[in-house]
């Protein structure tokens, strides 16, 4: 084969794995907007932050593990309650912290073993914890697939358009779910999404004002941390639920694709690139990133393991992260559509906790078991709370701290008998 021949070859396949790159972004599109839509962030910064994550934690892995990084749904409430009570850059200050929770876990594992995640983070402190995020948020979701605003304070819609507007959204997303096939299985959201929108053109409650005064390529807004120790405290326990997210992913990709990347990048090298990604997303006003189940997914129907495509995909988001009149149209979205969506979003978040508990096998009446799932549910759910001047730790931050103490303090009845 001439040199030529060999050039056009390679143009070839780089052209094919661009449009898978972006596919595999299609996939996540939903789910990685639909965070800064919730929390008040810039949807554009997300897209930059998400192409920008995954390119890091590429590097960090040696471009081994077949993933893509985008908006975390873990830190939905602490950025809710943060961006309310102290601002944008005061929370990415917080969000910054989670990041380095990621990096210490990485160090751990690489003195002790990927084995010393389960024994300081086990499914009965991890699987509560990931509960009390899905319950915390669920009078959010009911608020806004009503017409209202996430607190309930304020009516932004009529309520029988809205609940028609959202149940529409919420049927479309569950439809696609379990009845879709092939790539329809995989954009539930998206399918959500477009449903809910086209029932919000027809009752006319889009406001497109926004993205006739947009411009058609603008730089994302950026916004930069500022010190906020009380947002670090109250933002940094919240990491270790999907830290052990990020650990079950790339189990999940490694079943997918036949390979074992607990060993090879290894899990200290996937948890540091997902932490150091963390931590650049606040750095610049975008939420925290984590591995997508969705383009697992993704990766399992198209049979295409190739790294490279995620940095296609990655390059994509960074493009259209410029693109301002796509960020405009983004924050069309009425909530009532975002909130039909939420129904099921937070009460998925919450089975998957529950299922983390099922599936470990414990013994939940065991009292040792009990005392710590009851004393993170009740604290994380009744908004037990501590101070100390301005110090301030309450809700899922509360819930893990305690869980994760409870469970090294409590003595273990398997390994007494042992003894």
């Amino acid at each position: 084969m001439s040199e030529a021949d060999n050039s056009s070859t390679d143009y070839n396949f780089k052209i094919k794995d661009s449009l898978l790159g972006a596919q595999m972004l299609f996939v996540a599109f939903g789910a990685l907007v639909l965070v800064p839509l919730l929390t008040g962030l810039d949807p554009n910064v997300a897209l930059f932050t998400a192409g920008a994550g995954t390119l890091i934690f590429q590097a960090i892995t040696k471009g081994k593990v077949p993933v893509f990084l985008a908006s975390s749904f873990a830190f939905l409430p602490p950025i809710m309650y943060g961006v309310k009570t102290w601002g944008i850059p005061a929370t990415m200050c917080g969000l910054s912290s989670a990041g380095i929770v990621y990096v210490l876990l990485s160090l751990l594992v690489r003195w002790q073993g990927s084995g010393v995640i389960k024994r300081v983070l086990p499914p009965v402190v991890t699987g509560p914890v990931i509960m009390v995020i899905g319950l915390i948020l669920s009078p959010v979701a009911v608020h806004m697939a009503m017409g209202r605003t996430g607190d309930g304070s304020g009516i932004l819609f009529p309520e029988t358009t809205s609940m028609i507007i959202s149940l529409a959204a919420l049927a479309a997303t569950v439809i696609a779910s379990i009845l879709g096939k092939g790539f329809i299985r995989l954009i539930p959201i998206l399918c959500g999404i477009v449903t809910g929108y086209i029932l919000s053109l027809i009752f006319g409650i889009v406001d497109f004002s926004i993205i006739r005064n947009a411009a058609w390529f603008a730089m994302p807004n950026f916004v930069f941390p500022e010190w906020h120790p009380q947002a670090i405290f109250y933002i940094l326990p919240i990491a270790i639920a999907p830290a052990i997210e990020h650990v079950g992913d790339v189990l999940a990709i490694g079943g997918v694709t036949g390979k074992d990347y607990v060993k090879d990048p290894g899990l200290e090298n996937t948890l540091l690139g997902d932490g150091l990604a963390t931590s650049f997303a606040s750095f610049l006003g975008g939420p925290p990133n984590t591995t997508y189940s969705e383009v697992t997914g993704a990766v399992a129907l198209t049979r295409v393991f190739n790294p490279a495509i995620m940095t296609w995909a990655a390059i994509t988001a960074i493009i259209l992260a410029f693109v301002g009149k796509l960020g405009a149209f983004l924050q069309t979205i009425p909530t009532p559509v975002m909130g039909g969506i939420m129904l099921l979003l937070f009460g998925a978040i919450m089975v998957i906790g529950l299922n983390t508990l099922v599936q470990s096998g414990e013994n939940l009446t065991e009292p040792r078991n009990l005392t710590i799932v009851a004393l993170i549910l009740v604290f994380g759910i009744g908004g037990m709370s501590f101070s100390a001047g301005d110090f301030t730790l309450q809700g899922i931050g509360l819930a893990g701290i305690l869980g994760v103490l409870v469970n090294l303090i409590l003595p273990n009845k398997k390994k007494i008998n042992r003894v």
